[in-house]
């Protein structure tokens, strides 16, 4: 049945009122301040508290906390995704690799909130889900093709990039403050080590995917996400 151009819209597409899109716009900055400096475990009540609003207009706008964290961190996936999709298309595999690597490391440098948001898994059926998928799977073809050109250790597997994530992350807040680079520094030794004319035995072998799925559900403890 056609639809009149004159009919009323749904209610989810039509724009929040002004006082509403004000409030809602002091909540995510609010939430991006607290996310970054406490993690995604952030107390909402304090960043109600921010912007200035009840508790309870947090909760009209974003229903459950993992409401939140997609409204917050879904330009910052999109900006990794957008360098996934450059760095897989590079001619030098090593380059692009390398891109990956440090783009991965960068956005989660200073933001306490995108680095546990990079390091665990979140429940499934979020609308981050599908961006976070595509840049796994990006990730697999980075690492294949740096195989492949020679310049990218063979007994690397994808998963193995987890352990750059979780390094970095405490690297990160170790170091916050008092020297906010210096993760450069951990990343460029950590790849002279993937890099396949320094390779040596290794003496233990690779987490498989599903191991590396229930650590990242084991770091985050997300399922109280979906609630409060």
């Amino acid at each position: 049945m056609a639809i009149s151009p004159d009919a009323p819209q749904p209610a989810a597409d039509r724009p929040l009122r002004r006082d509403a899109q004000r409030n809602r716009d002091a909540l995510l900055e609010a939430a991006r301040a607290h996310f970054a400096e406490h993690g995604l475990h952030a107390p909402l009540e304090q960043i109600a508290r921010q912007a200035q609003l009840a508790i309870g207009t947090l909760y009209r706008h974003f229903p459950t906390r993992l409401d939140l964290i997609q409204a917050v961190f879904t330009e910052k996936v999109r900006a990794w995704l957008e360098v996934a999709e450059r760095a897989v298309a590079m001619e030098e595999a090593w380059q692009g690799f390398q891109l990956f690597a440090e783009t991965m490391c960068a956005l989660q440098a200073g933001d306490r909130g995108f680095a546990d948001l990079a390091s665990v898994r979140l429940p499934d059926s979020t609308s981050l889900e599908a961006a976070q998928t595509r840049i796994h799977d990006l990730g697999v073809e980075i690492v294949h093709r740096a195989q492949e050109q020679g310049s990218l250790r063979a007994d690397v597997t994808p998963e193995d990039l987890a352990f750059v994530i979780w390094s970095h992350s405490r690297i990160a807040e170790a170091t916050r403050g008092i020297a906010p680079v210096v993760w450069r520094r951990h990343l460029h030794l950590m790849l002279d080590a993937f890099r396949a004319d320094r390779a040596h035995p290794l003496p233990e072998p690779p987490m498989t995917a599903d191991q590396v799925y229930e650590a990242m559900v084991r770091l985050g403890g997300y399922d109280s996400c979906a609630g409060s």
